[in-house]
């Protein structure tokens, strides 16, 4: 059954290729969703008047009349559509109208005849459909449909194919979610039967490559099922060329040998001060380094009190990176004696490639590293760091604290701000890489050996776009149920929705598909850039939550508003506190004070107050989380707050009770040291915010639905 379907569907996309044509009408449209059990009305061809009345006749009803022309794809613009027909004489004059429409709106236009179809009851109205995006490649869309779809932009998106579960769940995506259940005494529309139809049109594009968009819209959703009164199908100029795809077992041992190599050669290397040769070599062996440093250059014969050898192929033994400072005119040259020589990775410092459009000597070198198997990590980068190999292959400055956090970046210039703010905040690090032009290795080589790498127990990745779309939510889902993956993407423009020929691929920008199929890789998509690194060092310090219900204990009323503001921002639960528990809170609070959530124990209190609620919070089990809201008096100074809550924090984990706890802390400039005091023994603290720790706090809740930790949630 599904080769029968197939079958009829390649024979008439052959004939409409064979024909010049890329877009479908609306019989042709009608053919591939019967074939896909598409749900949609009865409809005839009528290629006359005389046929247009027999057909409406037979359908015994009101009928929707439009214009078929291969040449008139918005159908509504030229005024060919007509809705709710009937009898003979309004269906006459019905055809002569759109007939005589179609030709003053397009005069050169090919007319088939006039459609008639089986108006459909009234219901709600959604969109369903799909697109080629250049990234993730086929993606199907749902959301409210009917004319205002531009308008209200309610869709989201997912990669296709879908099962029936994932399609279902993108109808909780929308905004206007609710409309779908029933509002205002409205029955729910049968929300399996609008699940199909986004299932089928899935499976439509993933067997199709050449169909690139296709729209129902609007589909008539009701109580009773789910029907699609128009189908647009629109097919692709071309289908692009597949890039090359590398195992996960051969990505990983060329990753094992970029980041942890035993012997590393320098092409480029120097003596001279200010050169980027001489900046590398001097960070690999001041950095400690423990394995072989083999610096290359043909007019020295030693660099840096090491023997340098004229061609890497000179270098003795098996060599695991090489890495370039030379001038881009001259890496081909050494990259083809790097492949000869068989060394696996090639670091390519060097700009002048595709980002100043150089693309063909970016193209030469890309080739010359798959004839010969060698990896390429740039060019156009600032180098790599892995700290626990204490190796500095950079010419920037030297970072050597030792951590679990992985950072990566597109940009130099924010692979700078990130090693800034891992010093500032004495964030140890596992690796900062630089991917640069990213002509072969990218997120997902990278995804795929963090994911693996026991140094690592976060990855924070900064990218402007995305390679392969496909790769890269392939490697995060492996990776995201070990630990967390956070996503800085760089702009949020909509260029993708310029040349569309469907409503799906107009309401596709770039940034609304990257959002919610990063969403549905369980990735965590930072706001900003200081978001995203606070993110990184803050979630291997947090505890993973075993439930929803947060608490908030709070020194000050107005710090416990903006704080119950943030956690329902960031998509928490408020608990709701049940009497016993309430009662039991305020035996410790002035009467003046207030329980409930949050539980203000007001700014006059003494450090016992706040170490017996905070007990309270941790020992109850129906508390998940805590958020504390702190205010500098001199009754508790800052650093007496911080010690008792990390003593506290600590004594309960080493009862096997461990619950994220994030703290607010306002006051004077001691509240800085108290909160970095506090962020060192794992609590997540900041000066003057009310909105960072709690963000934080989300931000792990999002990564633990993702992975299935938290009542086995997902994020779709």
């Amino acid at each position: 059954m599904a080769e029968d379907r197939v079958l009829r569907v390649r024979t008439l996309l052959e004939a409409v290729r064979a024909e010049g044509r890329t877009a479908l009408t609306a019989p042709e449209g009608k053919v591939i969703a019967d074939a896909y059990a598409i749900a949609a009305p009865g409809e005839e061809l009528a290629t006359n008047v005389d046929e247009a009345v027999a057909y409406a006749a037979r359908f015994g009803g009101p009928v929707v009349m439009k214009i078929v022309s291969p040449d008139i794809l918005h159908k509504t613009d030229a005024g060919g559509v007509i809705v709710g027909v009937e009898g003979a004489a309004d269906v006459r004059a019905a055809f002569r109208e759109i007939i005589d429409n179609a030709r003053a709106y397009a005069p050169d236009a090919r007319i088939e005849g006039v459609q008639v179809q089986e108006l459909l009851p009234q219901g709600q109205e959604v969109i369903v459909g799909a697109v080629t995006d250049p990234t993730f490649g086929k993606v199907v869309a749902f959301g409210l449909g009917g004319v205002l779809v531009e308008v209200l932009k309610d869709v989201t998106f997912r990669l296709a194919p879908v099962d029936a579960d994932e399609a279902l769940s993108m109808l909780d995506s929308i905004r206007s979610a609710e409309i779908l259940h029933g509002v205002r005494g409205a029955p729910a529309v049968d929300r399996w039967a609008i699940a199909e139809q986004i299932r089928r049109v899935s499976e439509l594009v993933a067997d199709f490559p050449e169909i690139a968009e296709v729209d129902l819209n609007p589909v008539i959703a009701t109580p009773e099922g789910a029907v699609a009164a128009d189908i647009r199908v629109i097919l692709a100029e071309s289908v692009p060329k597949a890039r090359r795809r590398y195992t996960r077992e051969e990505i990983l041992t060329s990753m094992r040998r970029l980041m942890q190599p035993s012997s590393v050669a320098v092409i480029g290397a120097s003596n001279e001060q200010g050169k980027i040769g001489n900046s590398v070599m001097r960070n690999l062996v001041d950095g400690g380094f423990s394995g072989e440093i083999h610096p290359v250059n043909p007019k020295a014969d030693d660099i840096l009190g090491r023997k340098a050898y004229k061609s890497v192929t000179d270098v003795p033994g098996e060599v695991d990176v090489a890495v370039f400072a030379i001038p881009a005119k001259f890496v081909a040259s050494a990259l083809e004696e790097v492949g000869r020589k068989g060394i696996p990775n090639a670091v390519l410092i060097p700009s002048g490639f595709a980002e100043t459009g150089e693309q063909q000597l970016q193209d030469e070198i890309v080739a010359i590293g798959e004839r010969y198997g060698v990896r390429l990590l740039g060019p156009n980068i600032y180098g790599y760091y892995s700290t626990w190999q204490d190796l500095c292959a950079t010419f920037c400055t030297p970072y050597d604290v030792k951590g679990g956090v992985a950072l990566t970046s597109q940009s130099g210039g924010i692979g700078m701000a990130i090693l800034g703010f891992a010093r500032t905040t004495k964030t140890g690090v596992s690796a900062i890489v630089g991917l640069g032009n990213k002509s072969d290795l990218d997120e997902d080589d990278l995804l795929t050996w963090f994911g693996e790498d026991p140094n690592t127990q976060c990855i924070a990745m900064h990218l402007e776009d995305l390679k392969d779309g496909r790769a890269f939510v392939e490697a995060a889902r492996a990776t995201v149920p070990k630990k967390p993956v956070v996503v800085l993407k760089a702009g949020r423009t909509a260029a993708g929705a310029k040349a569309a020929g469907s409503h799906t691929g107009a309401l596709a920008g770039d940034d609304a598909v990257y959002d919610d199929i990063l969403k549905q890789a369980g990735v965590i998509r930072a706001p900003g850039l200081n978001d995203m690194l606070e993110y990184a060092r803050a979630l291997p310090v947090l505890p993973t939550p075993q439930g929803d219900n947060v608490v908030i204990i709070t020194g000050a009323g107005g710090s416990g508003v903006l704080l119950s503001d943030a956690v329902t921002d960031n998509g928490l639960s408020l608990m709701e506190i049940p009497p016993d528990l309430d009662e039991a809170f305020r035996k410790f609070i002035p009467p003046f004070g207030a329980a409930g959530n949050p539980v203000d124990i007001t700014g006059g209190e003494p450090p016992s107050t706040y170490e017996a609620t905070i007990r309270l919070g941790l020992e109850d089990p129906r508390i998940h989380s805590l958020v504390l809201g702190y205010w500098h008096t001199i009754v508790t100074p800052p650093m007496v707050f911080a010690e008792l809550t990390a003593r506290v924090v600590a004594e309960f984990r080493e009862r096997g009770i461990e619950k994220p706890v994030v703290a607010s802390l306002a006051g004077d400039v001691e509240v800085e040291e108290a909160s970095q005091y506090l962020f060192e023994r794992g609590v997540v603290a900041y000066p003057y915010t009310t909105e960072k720790p709690v963000a934080v706090l989300g931000a792990k809740y999002r990564w633990a639905r993702a992975a299935g930790r938290l009542g086995g949630r997902s994020m779709n």
